[in-house]
């Protein structure tokens, strides 16, 4: 992984392709859009493989960011995050506890600062 400057940000270099990073959105994705969305996607991802493996595979799932908390006090940084899956398929409600508690667990990204922002995960299945 490498960045370089650009003249409105920063551009990452990864294998996939170029990824623009900018405080404003008008050049790129800003920072915390990127925590924001690796804390969605890593989640959902692991839902996906833990719902999969219970032999329950969702049709679709869908991730709402229902809320990002940040303190400017305390240079903008994110200190709360409400994540709303919507989960389509035919899933055991029952179950649904277990896989969002095994979700939880096996997030890396979550792991990675759940000792500094909260993380609110909530479910509907549709």
């Amino acid at each position: 992984m490498k960045f370089s400057m650009n003249e409105h940000g920063f551009t990452g270099h990864l294998p996939f392709g170029e990824l623009h990073v900018s405080t404003n959105e008008e050049y790129g994705f800003r920072p915390y859009q990127l925590l924001v969305s690796s804390l969605a996607i890593c989640s959902a991802g692991i839902i996906r493989k833990v719902l999969d493996k219970q032999r329950m595979p969702a049709e679709d799932i869908e991730v709402e960011v229902k809320e990002i908390v940040r303190i400017a006090e305390e240079a903008d940084r994110v200190s709360k995050v409400h994540l709303h899956f919507r989960i389509k398929g035919d899933i055991n409600e029952s179950k649904m506890p277990r896989v969002m508690e095994l979700t939880r667990k096996n997030c890396s990204m979550v792991r990675s600062v759940e000792d500094t922002i909260e993380i609110v995960e909530t479910y509907e299945l549709i």
